[in-house]
């Protein structure tokens, strides 16, 4: 069985792939932008903010993290 840690965030690019910057996400999501600046340094989004930006930057929310796989016996 393997378990997934979320690392580095793939935020900066997802946003330059579709020509948005933070304040164009924070008025299409309604996501502060205190938030959004969280989560494009070390914070996690839960799995309804994840949802959202997926959506608005249309990715999948795994697109939206290097994923770190841990494997347990």
């Amino acid at each position: 069985m393997s378990n997934y840690k979320a690392k580095k965030t793939n935020l900066k690019a997802l946003l330059s792939k579709n020509s948005m910057n933070l304040q164009g996400l924070e008025n299409s999501t309604h996501i502060p932008l205190e938030q959004l600046n969280g989560y494009m340094s070390k914070k996690v989004m839960n799995l309804s903010t994840a949802m959202t930006i997926s959506k608005e930057l249309n990715c999948k929310i795994e697109d939206l993290y290097e994923w770190e796989i841990e494997k347990k016996a």
